[in-house]
């Protein structure tokens, strides 16, 4: 039986563009530039070609989902 929800996962609901406007928000290009080093953080950034870029690129969007749960935390048990 499929209900639709995904306890297990704490992304669930969380779109890479929600993702990536909470890390501006906190982090600022700049320093997400030093964490995650792509150009698209770190040369004229903008959350559409970020967006372009992760999307295609499956190795990016792991470390920028992996520097969302550090920053933003993960629920209790995760």
């Amino acid at each position: 039986m499929m209900s639709g929800t995904q306890p297990n996962n704490p992304l669930h609901g969380v779109t890479l563009e929600m993702m990536l406007t909470a890390l501006v928000e906190r982090l600022g290009w700049k320093e997400m530039g030093r964490r995650v080093r792509i150009r698209c953080f770190t040369s004229d950034p903008s959350i559409a070609s970020s967006l372009v870029f992760l999307r295609r690129t499956p190795w990016a969007r792991k470390k920028v989902e992996e520097l969302y749960l550090r920053t933003h935390g993960t629920p209790p048990g995760k």
